[in-house]
């Protein structure tokens, strides 16, 4: 990781990118000169319950990483906002985070890749690093490991940072208790005290979280 170069500006720009059913909406944050240091794809939790790229806790990670240098891609699901498409149940999802990964790759070639998501979008993250090779590093946020199996972190040997409330009401931290030892190394889980789901008044922390772990 690099800092931004000096004098960079960092500008927010509304995009529609190419995706498998049709456009999807999306917002890039990157600055105006320079390399990255690193690229990242965002992704938001369930589309099904008012999940979106604008989604307090996406736009936390996101920043986040921008302010480590990176240029950062939230984007929005098929049949949510403006893109194009419908539900599928999180596989169709995993293709348009492959596009938007697609998107950065042709933008910044040389830059290395993240992958990050919040909730049903860490589900959809860390199943694009476990099929992608490429992706250095992976951020998962209240992963839904009641929900999802979450198969793939037995043997993903990307580097995992999870982050998870203690007092998340919908993703509980028991739950990941149970999961998290058979996730294969190398892995890091750090707990914020008393963050609810949507890290209520604690977004400061998950930020913090966040450097934390990746430095």
């Amino acid at each position: 990781m690099s800092a931004p170069e000096p004098g960079a500006v960092s500008r927010l720009v509304p995009l529609m990118i190419d995706g498998p059913t049709g456009p999807l909406e999306a917002l890039l944050q990157e600055f105006d000169r320079g390399a990255p240091a690193f690229v990242a794809v965002v992704c938001h939790p369930h589309p099904l319950y008012g999940g979106t790229l604008h989604n307090k806790v996406t736009h936390r990670v996101a920043a986040t990483l921008h302010g480590l240098g990176a240029a950062v891609l939230r984007f929005n699901y098929r049949g949510v906002g403006q893109s194009a498409g419908t539900y599928d149940r999180g596989e169709g999802e995993l293709d348009d985070a492959r596009a938007a990964l697609a998107f950065l790759r042709t933008r910044h070639p040389d830059a290395r890749a993240w992958s990050a998501g919040f909730s049903f979008g860490s589900w959809v993250a860390s199943r694009l690093a476990a099929g992608d090779p490429g992706i250095e590093r992976l951020i998962l946020v209240a992963p839904p490991v009641h929900t999802q199996t979450f198969a793939e972190m037995e043997t993903l040997a990307t580097p995992k940072l999870v982050i998870q409330g203690t007092a998340d009401e919908v993703c509980k931290p028991e739950n990941l208790a149970k999961r998290f030892p058979a996730w294969s190394e190398p892995k890091r889980l750090i707990e914020v005290p008393g963050a609810s789901h949507f890290f209520d008044k604690q977004l400061a922390a998950l930020s913090d979280a966040i450097l934390e772990g990746v430095r």
